[in-house]
């Protein structure tokens, strides 16, 4: 199956509402997102071939997917460009504030905090080979976004804003203009619909992956649940 759509925008940018709703749309069948890798840890090694020599067997990696969104796909999306260049890429952006508010509250505090949420989570880990594999999965994203993108200054604001604008500038001189859209969900349907063709629902746009859920959230994925 080929993919339709690649997502270009970073974590916390409404990449989850933008999943559903290309699936509500009908636009896409199956669209991956940080959440699918999560349920199915054992597909990491699809993701550390890319990282690591640029290419991977992206048939298997996106069997039965149309669309891909957020992180793991987003650092790599010139490579899934040169794969599907038939694709559209839709490049999700929020206001710096509130997204660098919303992933230093969410993504980047991951994991246990306190010495009682780490003994719990060790005990988990030596129960479990499927929460080993989903702790790798989460270690592989921090080294991946915050190591290797961030360099590790991701509390340096000024720093994660100027990330934050170059990213958005490399995607826009990367992809050409009639292939983009430049996307926030607050805008609602309209600009999405008009970029993909397709009629307005009725329905309002789903909201998403609110940071006030994420804590209740991630527990269930790392269970292999679907949320």
């Amino acid at each position: 199956m080929s993919l339709k759509i690649i997502g270009a925008g970073l974590p916390r940018t409404g990449t989850n509402t933008l999943k559903v709703s290309l699936v509500t749309l009908g636009y896409c069948k199956h669209v991956y997102h940080m959440k699918e890798l999560l349920v199915n840890p054992e597909r990491l090694h699809y993701w550390k071939t890319l990282d690591e020599t640029g290419d991977t067997d992206w048939d298997a990696l996106y069997d039965g997917y149309d669309g891909t969104v957020d992180f793991p796909g987003y650092p790599w999306y010139k490579e899934h460009m040169k794969k599907y260049p038939d694709a559209k890429v839709i490049l999700t952006v929020r206001d710096f504030e509130s997204w660098y508010k919303s992933v230093d509250s969410t993504v980047f505090r991951a994991g246990p905090q306190t010495p009682a949420e780490k003994i719990k989570m060790l005990s988990k880990l030596l129960l479990s080979a499927r929460a080993r594999n989903v702790v790798k999965v989460i270690k592989w994203f921090k080294k991946v976004f915050f190591a290797d993108r961030l360099e590790g200054k991701f509390g340096d604001k000024e720093f994660a804003k100027q990330f934050w604008e170059n990213h958005i500038a490399d995607v826009k001189a990367s992809v050409p203009a009639d292939k983009l859209l430049v996307y926030e969900v607050k805008d609602g349907w309209a600009p999405l619909c008009k970029f993909l063709g397709v009629d307005e629902p009725a329905e309002p746009l789903p909201h998403l992956n609110k940071k006030e859920n994420f804590k209740a959230m991630l527990p269930k994925l790392m269970k292999g649940e679907m949320v």
